[in-house]
Order: C-alpha cells, then structure tokens, then sequence
C-alpha cells in the first residue's frame, strides 16, 4: 500500500510539474505576443532596407550593404557578439542576353522578351533548333532523347500536362542538368505566371557555372513559341548573352544567445535565413520577410532578456541564391570543427508568411511537440491554428544541414496568390508584404523557438551516415539529390 501511495504521489508530482511548465510558457508566450505586436519592428526595418539599399544580391556592393545592415541591427539590438562568417564565392551578374526566333531560311524573326538564369556562361551564342521537352521531368526528356541533343530544349517551370499531375516537380537547376545530361545546346524555362512575369533564378545544381545558356521566358511567351514551332517545323532559336563571374568574399552574419544550463549549453539551435536576394527586384518577400523576421526574433529575445538553456545561433546566410553557398559553408565549418553534433536542430525561414503552424521536417517526435507546444500558444492567441506538417524539402538553406543528419523545421503558413507570383520575379517589391502576417512570423516563431530551447529533452538527434541515408530515402529525396550532385553515398 505504501509503494501504491508513493507511486500516486509522484504522479501527481510529475502532473504538477508539467502544469506549471505550461504555465510558464504561457506567461513568456504572453510578453512575446504583447512585445511584438506594440513594439516588432519587422515591417519597418525591412520597409527601410528595401528602399535604402535595393536588392541584395550576393557579391554585389548592396550584398555588402545588407551583410552590414544585419550585423550594425543585431548589435543595436544588443548581440554584442555578433560576427561575420566570411568565405569566398563565385560571384555571379547578368549582363546583356536576348532571345529571338526565326525560321530557318526566312527574315520574319520575332524577339521575346527573356531573363538569364543565374550561372550560365560568361559568354554565349547560341543557335538551334527547339524541342518541346513538355515539363521537363527526366520522363519527358526520355520521349525527346533522339531529338534534343545539339537543340534548345524547351520546358515549363511547373507541372502543366495531365499524364504528370501526380509526378513531384523538379527544380529548374535539376531540369537544366537533365537537358545538359541528354545533350540540349541551351534551354528556355517558360514561367507559369500570367502577366508577362519573367522569373530568375540559378540554373546551375552546384553553384558553379553551366555549359549552355539558360534563359526564362513568361507564360505567354511559351505558348506562343510552342504554335510556332507546331506549325512550322525549322525554326531556330538564337540566344546571346553576357554576364559576368569572378571569385569575391561574402559574409553570413551571426549573433549568439548563449545557453545558461550547464547541462544543455553545448547543444544549438540554429535558427536561420537567407539575406540574399536576386537583383530584379527587392527581394522582399524572397527571402527579406524570413530574414528580417529573424532579426525580429533575435529583438524579441533581447527586448525581454529571455533566458534558453539550449544556444541560439540566430543566423544571416548569404550566397543561398547561388547554391545554399552560405549555410553549406557554416556546415563545412562545423564539421571541420567537430561541431555539427552539437547542432541540435535547424530552424529555416524561407519565404515564410503569415505563420500558423510548423513543418517538423520529417521528424514524428518532433511533430508531437510542436503540436502540444502549439496548444499552449493557442491559449494566449487563439488566431493561431496550429496547423503542423511534417515533410522534408530541399532547395533552401536547411539541407546541408539536413545532409548531414541534422534535424531541421521551419514554419508555415500561406501567400496571398499575387506576392507568390512574384518570387523570383522583377515584382518582388516592399508592397506585397503585409504587416500583420509578417508579426505572425515573429510572435510563433519565437514562441516555438523559445519554448524549443528549453525543452528537457528535444527530441532530435544527429542521425549517422546510414540513418541520413534511410531517411531521405523515405522522404523521397535520393532521386533529387543525385540528379543535383548532392547524393553522398553509392547510388
């Protein structure tokens, strides 16, 4: 009878104590949403960076405007160890490029309108023949294989044909690799927008430069080259371009939070997001309203001086655009270091807007306690939804993390259909954010980062080679992966 009573005793301690954790989340979750919503100062700061120093494209001198805008903001706010981490990379700048079509012995040429994809050739004149390559899945470059080689193959940026509806979409870098493995002498990326949206972006799965120009065209002009070449059967596409590539220096920007307990302060949270952007535009929504929110995060943290037994890297990647450059160089600097254990799980903010939930990134007990967490947050504000997925994903700067064995998550939420369109695009500007949705992302993130922080136990771990293996395999990442050399093991 007595064990029976001990046993009751110290259940009910246990209930006690997990009680009162909640409501001590609650009360921090509290502050954090008072603070944000009368003092946040995301909309404002990237409101003032987007019209003071323009896009921020990796290399460029307004890359190294925003490196400094980072840092002097993390100071101000009171990291006085913020630091930059410097590395070299190849920089890379569009120049002069154009697209016209004529037929084979005829004058009746059309110009299109075009933008070069990032890391095309420095110089390039091309002329040939278009094969329609459909969606560009390696599917439709199998159709055309006897075609395509010493041609400019064509294809969407998305998904478009009924027979591929149900297929995963690649990335253009990983469709561009197909059309140089099946022999393409160039390639035209017709965009999905309608509008007369032209979209940039890397064409290159490395970061280094491709052998064949790359260019995007909009919608509107896919369609109109697909009846052309429909109805006549020699037409030629020239393309010419310029551009510019040269080694430079570009620096992530990183401010610490130390970790207070003895027994947790070893372990990190990286919490991170691409400064950079293409320099069509501005770059406010990809990736200035996941940037920025960090920072706000990072203000948040210091504004209440809230402690976390875990250390918080709140982090600035560069170069991410040009082939995640930036976070790849953090993870090779960890490894180097025999660090990347202590690394405990990623945080990633990518083009994320309004956020209502979490993607646990293909981690089951993670996604256990991000929807327990989620419940308490729901009590301080019941606007949040909670709504938590749990997949992995590349093309953003959580997978060299991710590669490696390290847990990542990042939040989620939605676009409005016009600030969407304009990823990538020359209408990616300061007015598609919205004020409101971008505070969501700094009070539950920070909420959920907090209380991440400070878990007993955070239930990630950095898996070894064979488990990083298994797991992307199961994610359904391998094919991917080795389409984009990134695939470490045998295939």
């Amino acid at each position: 009878m007595k064990n029976y009573f001990f046993a009751a005793f110290i259940f009910l301690l246990g209930v006690s104590a997990f009680k009162t954790k909640d409501a001590d989340l609650r009360v921090i979750f509290s502050k954090i949403n008072q603070d944000v919503l009368q003092n946040g100062k995301v909309y404002e700061t990237l409101g003032e960076a987007t019209s003071t120093i323009g896009h921020r494209l990796t290399g460029s001198t307004n890359g190294k405007k925003a490196e400094e805008y980072a840092y002097n903001l993390l100071k101000k706010y009171g990291f006085a160890n913020t630091q930059y981490q410097p590395f070299v990379v190849e920089s890379w700048s569009r120049d002069t490029v154009s697209l016209t079509l004529v037929p084979e012995k005829s004058d009746n040429y059309v110009d299109y309108k075009v933008v070069a994809l990032a890391h095309s050739p420095v110089s390039s004149h091309v002329t040939g023949k278009i094969v329609d390559c459909g969606d560009g899945l390696e599917e439709d470059f199998e159709k055309v294989k006897d075609q395509v080689k010493g041609k400019v193959a064509l294809f969407n940026i998305n998904i478009q044909a009924e027979a591929n509806k149900s297929k995963k979409n690649l990335h253009r870098s990983e469709k561009t690799a197909l059309a140089i493995q099946y022999g393409a002498t160039g390639v035209i990326i017709a965009n999905a927008v309608e509008g007369g949206v032209l979209l940039t972006g890397t064409a290159s799965v490395t970061g280094e430069l491709i052998p064949i120009p790359a260019v995007c065209v909009s919608v509107e002009s896919g369609k109109s080259m697909r009846r052309w070449i429909r109805d006549e059967k020699n037409i030629l596409a020239v393309i010419d371009m310029r551009n510019f590539s040269r080694p430079i220096n570009a620096r992530n920007v990183v401010a610490t939070l130390p970790g207070t307990s003895k027994k947790y302060k070893n372990e990190k949270i990286v919490i991170g997001g691409h400064l950079d952007s293409w320099d069509l535009a501005t770059g406010a929504m990809d990736n200035g309203i996941g940037s920025f929110s960090i920072l706000d995060v990072a203000r948040v943290f210091k504004a209440l001086n809230l402690k976390t037994k875990r250390t918080i890297e709140f982090t600035m990647f560069m170069g991410e655009e040009q082939g995640l450059l930036g976070s790849r160089h953090m993870v090779k600097k960890y490894l180097e270091t025999k660090q990347l254990n202590n690394v405990k799980l990623m945080m990633n903010l990518d083009m994320v807007n309004n956020t209502m939930g979490f993607n646990a990134g293909g981690n089951d007990a993670l996604k256990a306690k991000m929807d327990e967490i989620g419940e308490i947050m729901r009590t301080v504000d019941p606007e949040y939804k909670n709504m938590n997925r749990n997949a992995a994903g590349l093309h953003s700067d959580n997978q060299p993390f991710m590669l490696r064995g390290v847990s990542t998550c990042s939040p989620s939420g939605s676009f409005p259909v016009k600030a969407y369109n304009c990823y990538h695009a020359n209408c990616d500007r300061f007015d598609l954010i919205n004020k409101d949705q971008i505070n969501n992302n700094v009070r539950f993130t920070a909420m959920m980062l907090y209380a991440l922080a400070n878990m007993d136990e955070l239930p990630t771990k950095t898996m070894t080679d064979e488990e990083t293996k298994e797991f992307l395999t199961k994610q359904n990442l391998k094919k991917e992966l080795i389409i984009g050399k990134d695939w470490r093991w045998e295939q």
